[in-house]
């Protein structure tokens, strides 16, 4: 029989709660008892920013092997045969804990019980009783621990301190301090990771209060995750204050369509309206962060410029009677197609099968904007990349549609099928929008809807699913949050629909099928499928598109092999 494979070297053996559990070394005792399923509780300590004990609330026994001083030799236990465990006689905080060789630690054991309730009735000392009105309710950690660690009564008889209410810190975010427990997590955010330190404590003791340093406010962009790691409800969404409890709101995976960062999202809905959005965990994108700007994009869905009806000429129509017109504008030939880097991966594939059938030239419209170094990224277009991956594109789309708009003026095209792109904002002037006969496809009112002979309204990224392609060429998918407005077909159904009528030939229009020509027919997505993608995504394999000029700089989880001179992060 061949001997064990060793053990790789960087790996150390812990024991939690008389179980071994192999894990690399200097891992956080909070995270390798995550891996055996138990949960040590705490508050201040976060996975993604530094540790700094406040809370206490992580205690938990440790021991280490004993030895004998002089020989270092093992001292072995009678009774039991194994060496002896040293315990320390106090409680020790776990997450400034690391994993080392040998370590016992015990998280359930009597004193760790009792220091658990001494903790947890300190912080309830001047708590407020209000968690009937307060957001947190529902995923609130006091919450939680309190009803596994508190006593259930109070033996405070004092008045309660009485902490600033409804403080505005910025224009995002408000504090209702009285809940604060001082665990400095929305401090160390700031400065860590938005890398604005603008946050900080005041005054000692029970007058400790959180604030913003004189002048400043706690306005970037990032200013909202720190109402995510509040674990108490003091920092509170004033967007989402008092809107709705969330044990009500369902929970729909989606990506931040704002850059092509990619950044994971959580929809929040009820009875098909959006309430929220927050970061989802994917420690190769985004960790547990997103911007403020991208949580705001739900209100597109209702806004009052939202495209809700076909129309011809610019009279409302019948779906059917749209697509027939758009049908007979195509059939004149002489088409240009202006595709979109905000479409999905599975709209680019069928909009590449229109562009074919029609013997028509492709265009997309870049959109540039200032890169902050973290999750938002030069490139304004979520999707630029699923282009390339498709064949939609060939190379970088410019910010202008100049070439269209040199054959519009020569009259070599004579209709224009625009995909969710406003053409004035492109370049085009009126005079050649006039010229053309514009088939518009998109979710909001805009010169070019004004102007289009056809109008086919299409949905938000809230109300459909498919797939997107972010800067680190990862392939991730999104799901349908909130059904779309009564009488709209898909975007998936429309381009089949028109590349069908086209000459393309019947295309699958829903995504298990569109998957299967997808997998078949693009190289680059071979063997995958939409139902089978994981949750985080996967890696595209980008060789073929290495050497050109990317807009985007170093961000969060991504460093460019060269950032270009036009890149502006």
């Amino acid at each position: 029989m061949s001997s064990a494979p060793a053990k790789p070297a960087d790996l150390v053996t812990v024991n939690i709660d008389g179980k071994d559990i192999a894990v690399p070394k200097g891992t956080n005792v909070i995270e390798a008892a995550k891996l055996l399923g138990i949960e040590i509780p705490h508050y201040c300590y976060h996975p993604k920013l530094s540790v700094v004990g406040n809370c206490r609330m992580c205690l938990i026994e440790m021991g280490l092997p004993a030895v004998d001083p002089a020989t270092k030799a093992p001292i072995m236990d009678p009774a039991t045969g194994k060496q002896k465990v040293n315990w320390m006689p106090r409680a020790q905080i776990g997450c400034a804990t690391n994993a080392m060789p040998g370590l016992h630690i015990r998280t359930n054991s009597p004193m760790v019980k009792e220091c658990r309730e001494g903790v947890t009735e300190f912080l309830l000392i001047n708590h407020p009783l209000d968690c009937p009105i307060c957001d947190q309710a529902g995923e609130c950690k006091l919450q939680e621990h309190s009803t596994a660690y508190g006593r259930g009564y109070s033996r405070f008889v004092e008045n309660k301190n009485v902490k600033p209410k409804r403080t505005q810190l910025g224009p995002r975010v408000t504090l209702d301090d009285e809940r604060c427990i001082l665990c400095s997590r929305c401090i160390r955010f700031s400065k860590e990771v938005a890398k604005d330190d603008v946050l900080g404590f005041i005054d000692r003791g029970s007058y400790s209060t959180l604030t913003c340093y004189p002048g400043k406010k706690l306005e970037n962009n990032y200013s909202l995750n720190t109402v995510d790691i509040c674990p108490v409800g003091a920092l509170t969404s004033t967007d989402f204050r008092f809107k709705m409890r969330v044990w009500f709101l369902k929970e729909t995976p989606s990506i931040d369509t704002e850059s092509s960062v990619g950044a994971n999202t959580v929809v929040w809905s009820r009875e098909g309206v959006i309430y929220r959005i927050t970061p989802r965990q994917n420690d190769a994108v985004n960790d547990t962060w997103m911007t403020d700007s991208g949580r705001l994009l739900y209100k597109q869905v209702r806004a009052e410029d939202r495209l809700l009806v076909p129309s011809i000429n610019g009279g409302t129509s019948a779906y059917e009677m749209a697509m027939k017109a758009a049908t007979d504008l195509l059939r004149a030939g002489s088409v240009a197609v202006v595709g979109s880097g905000r479409s999905s991966v599975e709209e680019q594939f069928l909009t590449k099968k229109l562009a074919a059938a029609l013997k028509a030239p492709v265009a997309l419209v870049s959109r540039v904007g200032k890169g902050d170094g973290i999750l938002l990224s030069a490139d304004r277009n979520p999707n630029v990349r699923g282009a390339l991956v498709t064949g939609l594109i060939s190379a970088l789309p410019s910010q202008q549609l100049t070439s269209l708009a040199a054959d519009i003026d020569t009259g070599k095209v004579k209709t224009v099928v625009a995909i969710n792109e406003d053409l004035a904002a492109a370049g085009l002037t009126a005079a050649q929008l006039e010229k053309v006969a514009v088939i518009y496809l998109g979710t909001h009112k805009n010169a070019t809807s004004a102007a289009a002979k056809v109008v086919l309204p299409t949905l938000t990224v809230f109300e459909k699913a498919g797939t997107f392609v972010n800067q680190q060429f990862r392939l991730q998918k999104f799901t349908k949050a909130v059904p779309g407005p009564e009488g709209l077909a898909d975007d998936l159904v429309t381009l089949a629909n028109l590349a069908a009528a086209a000459g393309a030939g019947a295309l699958p229009s829903d995504l298990t099928g569109l998957w299967a020509v997808l997998a078949a027919e693009v190289p680059a997505l071979a063997g995958l499928s939409y139902a089978k993608l994981p949750a985080t995504g996967t890696l595209l394999d980008s060789a073929a598109w290495a050497g050109l000029p990317f807009v985007e700089g170093e961000t969060l989880h991504f460093k460019p092999a060269a950032v270009p001179a036009a890149a502006n992060a």
